[in-house]
């Protein structure tokens, strides 16, 4: 009877062995699946640059066309920072018929450059930042308006309607109209 339970005892120690292999065969299993798992998202949500940040909001399609146009997208896509005042495809909607159209042949390139590179401030300005200042040298090299119209901040007139969206390489300020070089 002392010699069956003794098998007993010997089997329960040996299949909770076994349990404790298996428990940690699959502690070890689990742990490489989360670092294999955690690796694959980072890689595949790095760092949004701007123009990444631009495309994913699928309202500034006609602000991507133009800065590729343009040969802006590497610079866009840089180091900065940068801060970009981005006119939304409505906004270049209001432009005159045919603007938007013309701008883009490739004959107008330098005339496109200039006015995209006129929403494009050095450095990152945040909208805390931007209620202060009157004026803010655009890399066009000409400077544009700053001014608070009640609550809502203007660029040349233009209003901000959404402002701080952050990128790995600076900031977008969306505005409803696009602005042009006084030149």
């Amino acid at each position: 009877m002392i010699y069956s339970f003794l098998l007993k005892v010997k089997r329960v120690m040996s299949n909770s062995q076994s349990i404790k292999i298996i428990m940690r065969k699959f502690f070890i299993l689990a742990i490489t699946s989360f670092l294999v798992t955690t690796t694959a998202f980072s890689m595949s949500h790095k760092k949004q640059d701007i123009v990444d940040v631009a495309s994913k909001a699928g309202s500034f399609n006609t602000l991507i066309a133009a800065a590729k146009a343009a040969g802006l997208v590497d610079a866009l896509k840089g180091d900065g920072p940068l801060t970009v005042f981005a006119p939304t495809d409505d906004a270049f909607a209001k432009l005159p018929e045919g603007t938007v159209e013309t701008l883009l042949k490739p004959e107008n390139k330098d005339k496109l450059k200039s006015i995209l590179l006129y929403h494009v401030v050095a450095g990152s300005v945040m909208a805390e930042t931007a209620v202060t200042l009157d004026s803010a040298k655009t890399l066009q090299g000409s400077s544009f308006s700053i001014m608070l119209d009640g609550k809502t901040l203007k660029i040349d007139g233009a209003a901000v309607t959404q402002a701080d969206i952050k990128a790995s390489n600076g900031v977008i300020h969306v505005i409803d109209s696009v602005i042009l070089p006084k030149s």
